[in-house]
């Protein structure tokens, strides 16, 4: 699979997928379901959310992390390809959660 996303210039980059990294990083955050983490998403035009939850759930291509704030949302969902492209970073403890060598 190829995936693509926006470098810190702008341009669009091509990451090429493999389905053991995408594995590895779905068997690592469903072994921190329940613990707190920090997330910081790029929602794209220079959006950025920084926000901290806990991992309540994991699915076969999506997590949900349940947000302590008390704004209107409650609740997102990334994909592990999120994670693999670093649009969505989540950190436990100051370590990384998903980082996967290719």
């Amino acid at each position: 699979m190829i995936y693509w996303r926006y470098n810190a210039l702008g341009k669009v980059m091509l990451v090429a997928v493999n389905r053991k990294s995408l594995e590895a990083i779905r068997q690592d955050i469903e072994s921190c379901i329940g613990k707190r983490v920090r997330l910081r998403a790029n929602r794209g035009r220079r959006k950025v959310i920084e926000a901290a939850g806990i991992i309540e759930k994991t699915y076969p291509k999506v997590f949900v992390v349940k947000l302590d704030s008390d704004s209107a949302v409650r609740r997102m969902s990334y994909t592990y390809a999120d994670v693999l492209t670093e649009t969505v970073e989540l950190m436990i403890d100051d370590n990384r959660v998903g980082v996967v060598n290719l």
